[in-house]
């Protein structure tokens, strides 16, 4: 069962019949853009304590937030509109305003850099500040998707096969159906694999292990390295079983997200490798991968 609005779930539980115009979704988001900068805050203040970042450098994460944050919705709207071009050239207006098909991807690539835009206009220093970060934007990734899952907003996967479902896993883990689910969509019986409840589970434990490896002996940049490295194969893994526009590259079908995910993967290792050279390598990897991860995002596909 999904829940669009927040007053749909409140009468569920408690039988009552109310009708607010709370967007489910949109609070999730709330919530994990407030968890998120929480712990990003914590890491910068421990980042300040050992001095990988100069003092009072927290103060700046919560702006930093909400810049990341307009700019993550406006780059999730404009990578759906690039995977579903046709559909926006016949009715433009109504997947601008749209309440579903929001792109991650394009949150996460616009969100990152105009973070990085505004840390380096706060002279901050960039590689730290997103190692500090790693953590909370796997966490906030996490939770976002809790809201994918309980609104129904079309982030599913393609129809269950129930003959490979192991005996001792249970129905709704295995398949969902998404009734009155936002989007609109009826789905047949058994349904569909509850791909946001996978990516919950993965990303949760991709942020638990950032955390754990946030104070570790690194050079900078290794933390955020691993974050793209284990983000991309978080998200390419969970495309094979998802709904999703595919594209020929190649002679290869591919998603948007897989051809991301795959350039994340590259760039994370590059930057782990680079880590163990010198500081000057390291500096131009990064900087070469992340401009070539970022224009290829941000190409139309």
């Amino acid at each position: 069962m999904s829940y669009p609005y927040v007053t749909d779930a409140a009468n569920a539980i408690f039988d009552t019949h109310w009708h607010l115009p709370i967007p489910t979704f949109g609070v999730i988001v709330a919530i994990a853009v407030t968890a998120a900068t929480y712990v990003a805050t914590r890491v910068v203040r421990s980042y300040e304590d050992i001095g990988r970042l100069p003092a009072q450098s927290h103060s700046t994460v919560w702006d930093m937030a909400i810049v990341s944050t307009l700019a993550g919705i406006v780059g999730a709207r404009v990578f759906d509109i690039l995977d579903n071009a046709d559909r926006f050239l016949a009715d433009p207006l109504s997947m601008i305003l749209t309440r579903t098909g929001f792109s991650i991807y394009g949150g996460l690539c616009f969100g990152i850099i105009a973070g990085v835009i505004f840390i380096k206009r706060r002279s901050i220093p960039v590689i730290p500040m997103l190692d500090a970060t790693a953590p909370s934007i796997m966490l906030g990734y996490g939770i976002g998707r809790l809201g994918c899952q309980i609104s129904g907003d079309g982030d599913w996967g393609i129809a269950a096969n129930m003959t490979l479902k192991p005996n001792w896993l249970p129905d709704w883990l295995w398949a969902q159906t998404y009734d009155g689910n936002i989007a609109g969509v009826i789905i047949t019986p058994p349904g569909v694999y509850p791909t946001p409840t996978y990516e919950i589970g993965m990303a949760l434990c991709v942020a638990c292990v950032l955390w754990i490896l946030r104070i570790h002996k690194h050079r900078p940049g290794y933390l955020f390295s691993l974050f793209l490295l284990l983000a991309g194969f978080e998200r390419i893994l969970i495309e094979k079983i998802r709904v999703n526009v595919r594209y020929d590259l190649l002679g290869t079908s591919v998603t948007q997200a897989e051809a991301i995910s795959f350039l994340l993967i590259i760039a994370g290792l590059v930057g782990i490798l680079a880590t163990l050279r010198t500081k000057r390598f390291w500096t131009k990897v990064v900087v070469s991968a992340g401009v070539l991860s970022a224009l290829a995002a941000c190409a139309p596909r």
